[in-house]
């Protein structure tokens, strides 16, 4: 989801790229003393050449061919092993990103000898990124980055090829997001939540390794700590960017714990006391998500008695309809087109892998690829004919549209103004493709119902939009807490779980096992996502969606505004992606919106009336969950 996939791999394409520790046709130890060498002498060159603004902007530019290059081999190779997951596939990923993370901190460290040099503004932000470029820098020693890719590689494969025994049969996460999504037997929900994350034990000592080599990268370029790197990557400082994650919180905690409390009461209805109190946290398993970020799968358990009920469900309209998968990702590509951009490439629809294959290991986990910076866009999903899936294709397909728009950008230009930019693109857009307006504008409903279907439809929205802000919030919080040593290995789990307490209001639904890694069970964490950008692109897709619908001329309830067709949107829309990475994102913001800050009172617009219910139906509860 981004530049490339998230896999481990896929975390540092989703910056500038990949690595590996071994070159084509040499074994390990060849190609780790060619490297050597080679670093040896490009340091003795750059140890004699002064530092100028004209040796800035050569070494800037040999910095984007270079880069170019290896990262469409590293992408294909990356699009290879998670398409086709087998110890060959392992190996060639593993050398190539070890090989691709050598080169970025060779260059990261070339670009440090600038920092003082006064050259364009251009050349200064390509000089930057090249720093912050990394999602998980080796250290500048021989065999470092072979060893973190071999450890990144080995985590996302565990996470990919997982299954656990449920019921006497070894079961997918695929199998057991469904059976979570359905089933409301309280011991069932329990098995499934605590069999999944019998996959991530082993995962324990790799990570905490793998944190022990990113930090010393981290901090031969120039940073505190991993963590401190990424927070560094938006413009601001990184403890600035802390405490601005903070506020959009604090803007929408009120909400959130509205959401809560009434959540709590309908499941304390409808399993009682013993299985959920009606007061303190929520059993995370009774959710209807493995990993209880999005609670929309519950609908039929809190959905309201009074208040209005919901006349369709989309699952049940795409089946009526006969859809299928590549029927779903092509409605989406039409969402793109009807505001005024390009059809997808033929070659999108040749080489995407859009359903599972069989008889073969896959990633799964839904995925936008750009495989050679120009046109080679990809999805990678296992797509299946159901509500999420069909608001899923065009969030991916929002990556891929993006991908292009910034395809004539520098190298280092093509990407998102920031990593929430990018999930907010396809995320705004899915806003539209919800409504009830699009639903009947492509055939699906065949009226639009009235206001009296508000409430059952906002809900369901904030089931999952809503719940899932302090999840996005909480997952990079317990990583920073990890990369700058105030969790160590040990408290890996019990952090997990308190920072499930503190922002969620969740709790585990039975004591944890002394050796259980919980934060491994989540894609995001063996993958190297970082994942604030989730946290951000949940609060700009709204910001997005108001400012496009005012353009549009909408004047009616904003969640019921869709943007399909509007040409005039889409002219606006895409010149802010055309901008791609090359100036700061308040810029980009402004191009779009008119804005130059982040901002979540459109959250507030867009769930009104269902705040303002929500409110009532928790009149005389005790909300929230603190002791």
């Amino acid at each position: 989801m981004k530049r490339t996939l998230m896999t481990a791999a896929a975390a540092c394409a989703l910056t500038l790229g990949m690595a590996g520790c071994a070159s084509y046709g040499m074994d390990g130890s060849a190609a780790d003393a060619a490297a050597e060498q080679q670093a040896g002498e490009l340091e003795a060159a750059a140890a004699g050449a002064p530092a100028t603004p004209e040796a800035a902007i050569a070494f800037v530019a040999d910095a984007e061919t270079r880069l170019a290059a290896l990262s469409e081999e590293a992408a294909r190779i990356q699009w290879t092993r998670a398409t086709n997951i087998t110890h060959d596939t392992m190996w060639l990923e593993s050398r190539i990103n070890a090989e691709y993370t050598e080169l970025q901190v060779e260059l990261a460290n070339g670009a440090a000898r600038f920092n003082d040099v006064e050259v364009p503004a251009d050349v200064r932000r390509k000089l930057n990124l090249l720093r912050l470029g990394i999602v998980l820098p080796a250290p500048n020693r021989p065999g470092a980055a072979g060893e973190l890719a071999d450890i990144t590689t080995r985590l996302d494969s565990t996470y990919a090829t997982g299954k656990f025994e449920f019921k006497g049969r070894q079961i997918t996460l695929d199998e057991a997001t469904v059976l979570m999504a359905e089933s409301r037997d309280p011991a069932e929900l329990k098995a499934l939540y605590e069999g999944w994350r019998t996959i991530s034990p082993v995962m324990a000592a790799d990570y905490a390794r793998m944190v022990e080599i990113a930090n010393e990268g981290s901090r031969e370029l120039g940073f505190a700590d991993t963590g401190a790197m990424w927070r560094a990557g938006y413009d601001m400082d990184p403890d600035a960017f802390a405490a601005e994650t903070d506020r959009l919180w604090e803007q929408v905690k009120p909400f959130y714990e509205n959401l809560h409390c009434y959540v709590r009461d309908r499941l304390n209805a409808k399993y009682g006391d013993a299985v959920q109190p009606d007061t303190g946290p929520i059993r995370a398993d009774l959710l209807g998500n493995m990993w209880s970020q999005q609670w929309g799968n519950i609908y039929d358990v809190v959905a309201p008695t009074s208040g209005g009920e919901s006349s369709y469900d989309l699952t049940q309209l795409l089946v009526g309809k006969g859809y299928d998968a590549e029927k779903m990702v092509r409605t989406g590509e039409n969402f793109y087109v009807s505001m005024g951009l390009d059809p997808l490439p033929q070659t999108f629809w040749e080489r995407s892998m859009i359903t599972r294959p069989e008889g073969r290991e896959v990633v799964c986990h839904a995925s936008a690829w750009d495989l050679d910076n120009l046109e080679d866009i990809r999805i990678k999903m296992c797509t299946q004919v159901n509500g999420d899936d069909f608001y899923t294709v065009h969030h991916e397909l929002g990556h891929n549209y993006y991908q292009r728009a910034y395809k004539d950008q520098p190298f280092l230009f093509k990407n998102g103004a920031n990593d929430g930019f990018h999930e907010a693109i396809g995320d705004f857009v899915g806003l539209s493709a919800l409504t009830p307006t699009y639903l009947n504008q492509i055939g699906l409903l065949d009226r639009v119902p009235g206001e009296e279907e508000d409430i059952p439809f906002l809900l369901k929205m904030a089931l999952d939009k809503i719940a899932f802000l302090p999840f996005g919030l909480m997952v990079d919080r317990w990583r920073w807490g990890v990369f700058n040593g105030e969790t160590t290995p040990a408290e890996y789990n019990d952090a997990w779980t308190a920072n499930m307490l503190r922002y969620q209001g969740l709790t585990p639904p039975g004591p944890r096992p002394e050796n259980a890694f919980d934060p491994g069970a989540k894609y995001h964490i063996p993958g190297n996502t970082p994942y604030t950008r989730y946290f951000l692109a949940h609060i700009y897709q709204f910001q997005f969606h108001k400012a496009a619908c005012e353009q549009a001329g909408w004047t009616g309830p904003l969640h019921r505004c869709s943007i399909y067709g509007n040409k005039e949107v889409g002219e606006r829309f895409n010149a802010m992606m055309e901008m791609g990475q090359s100036r700061p994102w308040p810029e980009a913001m402004q191009a779009f919106t008119g804005q130059r800050e982040n901002d979540a009172s459109a959250i507030a617009d867009y769930f009104a009336p269902l705040n303002v219910w929500l409110t009532e139906q928790n009149r005389g509860k005790a909300c929230g969950w603190e002791a």
